[in-house]
């Protein structure tokens, strides 16, 4: 379990980089910021409430 526990966070910065590179023509950077970290935020729940960790 450990092993995915390691993997997440290379997963999380890959998904942050993507999202940079695809760079939303015509949007606001500080809009861009605010959409990868609102996807980054989901992802990052999303693995909570999978472990179980929230109770």
């Amino acid at each position: 379990m450990w092993k995915f526990y390691a993997i997440l966070p290379a997963f999380f910065a890959a998904a942050t980089a993507i999202l940079a590179k695809i760079r939303i023509k015509g949007v606001n950077g500080n809009l861009a910021t605010a959409i990868r970290t609102v996807v980054i935020l989901f992802l990052t729940w999303g693995t909570v409430l999978a472990s179980g960790a929230v109770q």
